[in-house]
């Protein structure tokens, strides 16, 4: 047995994570080509947070989804589907007076373009009397996303009741700048606003140089000074870790089918080290891991590295990490 393998299998009452916000059915063209070429498409559930919780919960995790969704077909399905990858949907709520949303992708050559179609959404009526506090006391963290303050004054009042409440979880809060739903000139002082009272933060420096002029993962750390830790990632690059140290760790090489969900794959790889205390470095590393799987493939979320693969990464040495590559010709 492998150290993180070994804590995975651990049990504990109580959930480890509860991951919070809306999730909609994702309808993606079954190979990498424009929407309009597709002549099969796939259906799934895509939602950046619970993405995180089938993550997680395929590295072992206990986790938890809360959300709202529509009582109809699509939410009964995404609910279903999210369930089976072994994630706890108990706080998930069915709504009759309004729909579960839809989103398209659309591959490009140049990036993924993304059509939404979730406005008035189930989930877009979460408001600061969601969850009781006892059930938000529960997990050891509480991952949620910038995307949710955008979909309703409501879900804006919920994320800042969550944030600001006196809690004993910690929390973990990933920036997902979603320009499609919300103008830069409004996101961004909200976003640092909230950012500001999560115990741990994801963000991309390109998203953060768009939210707030920055342009290195420093002068994101002096916008976001308040947080414990401060990940940035910086696309096929390098991700950092800004805390009471400062940690970069090299992106391997990846021959990318599509980008979106890498980000919340790199969350959940970066949250399960920290769950199983391991050292700055080697979070960074399972985040990286994760990530290079997902950008393999148009799906969301797609299953995770064999274990043991997973393992011999995590530890090899800093001349094979930089050798890493992953692809059809890699």
């Amino acid at each position: 047995m492998t150290w993180w393998i070994e804590e995975a299998d651990v049990v504990e009452p109580g959930p480890e994570v509860l991951c919070l916000g809306e999730t909609m059915s994702l309808v993606s063209p079954a190979d990498p080509v424009p929407l309009e070429q597709a002549p099969v498409f796939t259906l799934s559930a895509g939602g950046a947070e619970s993405n995180v919780a089938i993550h997680l919960a395929a590295l072992g995790h206990r986790v938890g989804w809360a959300s709202r969704v529509g009582d109809d077909p699509l939410g009964r399905r995404m609910v279903a589907a999210i369930a089976a990858a072994g994630v706890d949907t108990g706080l998930v709520e069915v709504r009759a007076d309004a729909p579960t949303g839809v989103y398209f992708k659309d591959p490009g050559p140049r990036g993924t373009r993304v059509h939404y179609y979730r406005a008035g959404s189930a989930a877009s009526t979460m408001d600061a009397d969601f969850l009781p506090d006892e059930l938000l006391d529960a997990p050891r963290l509480l991952h949620l996303s910038g995307i949710t303050p955008a979909l309703s004054a409501g879900c804006d009042r919920l994320i800042r009741h969550l944030l600001t409440r006196d809690r004993r979880a910690r929390i973990t809060f990933d920036v997902n700048y979603r320009p499609a739903l919300w103008p830069v000139e409004q996101a961004g002082p909200v976003l640092r606003e909230l950012a500001q009272f999560a115990d741990t933060v994801f963000v991309g420096l390109d998203e953060a140089n768009t939210l707030w002029g920055v342009e290195t993962p420093e002068e994101v750390r002096e916008v976001l000074n308040r947080p414990s830790v401060v990940v940035v990632k910086d696309g096929a690059n390098a991700a950092h870790a800004l805390g009471s140290e400062a940690v970069t760790v090299p992106a391997p090489k990846v021959e990318v089918v599509e980008p979106v969900g890498a980000g919340d794959a790199f969350a959940a790889g970066f949250l399960s080290g920290v769950l199983r205390g391991a050292d700055v470095a080697r979070c960074l590393r399972l985040g990286h891991l994760l990530a290079a799987h997902s950008l393999l493939s148009t799906e969301d979320h797609t299953a995770s590295p064999d274990r043991e693969d997973l393992e011999r990464w995590l530890g090899c040495d800093e001349m094979r990490w930089r050798a890493l590559s992953f692809g059809s010709r890699a």
